[in-house]
């Protein structure tokens, strides 16, 4: 049976690019870092080319400013203690009702360490987004960090993260971006989104199982490490705890090389990031058309509802997740049928846990999960589509 690959917000396919340089690194290099032999050194050149190429990707200024580990979420439980650090009892976190659990639990997790206070912004329900004047309501002068969400991982809305950022800065807080749904579909400027840190996960734009974030290397500096005592004072590596994944940061600068790569293919000149954004222009305008023929669908099937934005003049606004409830048919036996022919899509609440708690989705059950790639067609939401007809046409 094919595969339709349309479980893409949980984790993209790899490019044979990026498999064939992680199978030539545990071939040909496999080694510890720092040593004096070959192996070793072609590993010091993985390590720093994966964090250049990172610096690319995200238009940051410098290697220093990208931190590489496990996953978006793990970076963040670890770093949430080093930017907390100094942060006093009845200072304020601010979150958004938006986040993954990835940018909510290590902020309530540090927050009932060191007495600190959380607050909630809504989203708006006619626009799905966060609104300026929501956040700055909830902003005070014991407010130290705000968390964004800059794309849903239900929803799929965007969020305007410059003028969100702005808000929050000039109320004094630092800002830390979840960019984990976004980054695989609209180009990420660190600098000119203006921003303190910004998390992503290379497994979501077709690369490693990796997380990545970015922070202004003067914040980074200013920082205590929560590290080994030999480990150096130098960002990143004092962030970076333990053995760094070695084979998987080949893999990340594969990552990086194919988007190059298909700007290249797509009529794109100039330096790597030129390259990497002419990906992106392309990339969006083949997505939109077929994200908006998903939703077109989805909304002409009695009982379906949609929980994100629907105007199609407005898809700039949001990325390719859609998520969807039927009004008789639970997500699992949606997605279940959607297996049994050879579609992949996810169900629950994918960890926007919040997010399906405010709109008061039976928590176990959550939604029906939709993402497309450049690697989809029409023809594949076309079958889709009919097969979410035909599931729910049986009754029951």
């Amino acid at each position: 049976m094919s595969r339709t690959y349309l479980d893409n917000p949980a984790g993209t396919q790899a490019p044979g690019s990026v498999v064939r340089a992680i199978s030539h690194y545990m071939l040909h290099n496999s080694s510890n870092a720092g040593g004096s032999f070959r192996a070793s050194i072609e590993t010091d050149r993985v390590w720093l080319r994966a964090h250049e190429d990172m610096a690319t990707f995200l238009g940051a200024s410098s290697a220093a400013e990208i931190v590489i580990g496990q996953s978006m979420t793990s970076l963040t439980f670890h770093i949430s203690r080093s930017i907390c650090h100094g942060f006093q009892p009845g200072d304020q976190i601010v979150l958004t009702r938006m986040e993954h659990e990835g940018n909510v639990g290590p902020w309530l997790e540090i927050a009932k360490d060191k007495g600190l206070e959380i607050r909630w912004v809504d989203f708006n329900r006619d626009s799905w987004q966060v609104e300026p004047e929501d956040l700055a309501a909830q902003l005070s002068d014991r407010t130290r960090l705000v968390a964004l969400n800059y794309a849903s991982n239900m929803t799929g809305s965007v969020n305007d993260i410059q003028q969100l950022t702005r808000i929050a800065q000039d109320a004094g807080a630092l800002v830390y971006v979840d960019a984990v749904q976004l980054a695989p579909h609209h180009l990420v400027d660190v600098q000119a989104l203006g921003c303190d840190f910004l998390a992503c996960s290379s497994y979501k734009f077709f690369g490693p199982h990796l997380g990545v974030v970015w922070g202004k290397e003067a914040i980074l500096t200013s920082l205590y490490p929560y590290k080994g005592r030999c480990v150096s004072d130098a960002s990143p590596d004092r962030f970076e705890t333990g053995t760094p994944q070695y084979e998987l940061l080949a893999g990340l600068s594969a990552t990086v090389d194919y988007f190059a790569e298909l700007g290249t293919e797509c009529g794109g000149a100039g330096d790597k990031r030129a390259l990497i954004a002419r990906a992106y222009e392309v990339q969006r305008r083949y997505e939109e058309p077929i994200t908006n023929q998903l939703i077109d669908g989805l909304q002409t099937i009695p009982g379906v509802t949609v929980y994100g934005i629907t105007n199609p003049n407005r898809i700039a606004e949001r990325v390719t997740t859609v998520s969807f409830r039927h009004d008789t048919h639970n997500p699992e036996s949606i997605a279940t049928a959607l297996a049994g022919a050879g579609i992949h899509v996810w169900h629950g609440h994918n960890y926007a846990y919040e997010l399906a708690r405010v709109l008061n989705l039976p928590l176990e059950e959550g939604v029906v999960r939709i993402g497309l790639a450049h690697y989809n067609t029409q023809s594949e939401v076309e079958r889709t589509l009919n097969e979410i007809t035909e599931t729910v046409a049986k009754g029951g």
